[in-house]
């Protein structure tokens, strides 16, 4: 497989293998009208597998997002064919507009221009809860 280097823009890379649609769609890249790649499976040193997105535009992203999908991810931005920064991600403390409440009868369902804000309760498991009313997140 022959994927060209991109000149500018992002490569979301040590993605979880089987993780990389996930971020394909919470990113939203699906609505990009710019070169995507994405490769999964990917033989790695470090993990074994992963996925691994390359977006051919210098556009921002949302590093929560990539977070919550996989917390060892990385970011490497490109410019001008040279990487120009690595970001190491983590898990994010907050996320705001990423998941929907589950729980009908929560504030965040009833008013629409509420934010959708969900922190983190145990980061050993993963776990995020509404900040309105403590309702557990929905796995992705």
């Amino acid at each position: 497989m022959n994927v060209d280097a991109i000149h500018d823009g992002i490569v979301i890379d040590h993605i979880a293998a089987g993780s990389g649609m996930k971020l394909y769609r919470l990113l939203g890249l699906e609505q990009l009208e710019v070169p995507v790649a994405m490769m999964t499976h990917v033989s790695s040193g470090k993990l074994g597998r992963k996925d691994i997105i390359k977006i051919d535009a210098p556009l921002p992203v949302n590093f929560d997002v990539i977070g919550y999908v996989d917390p060892g991810a990385t970011v490497n931005i490109i410019r001008d064919g040279q990487l120009v920064e690595k970001k190491q991600i983590g898990l994010p403390e907050k996320l705001v507009n990423v998941l929907r409440c589950k729980n009908p009868r929560c504030v965040s369902s009833c008013e629409q221009e509420l934010d959708q804000v969900f922190l983190l309760a145990d980061a050993g498991r993963r776990e995020y809860r509404c900040r309105y009313c403590e309702t557990k997140a929905a796995e992705i």
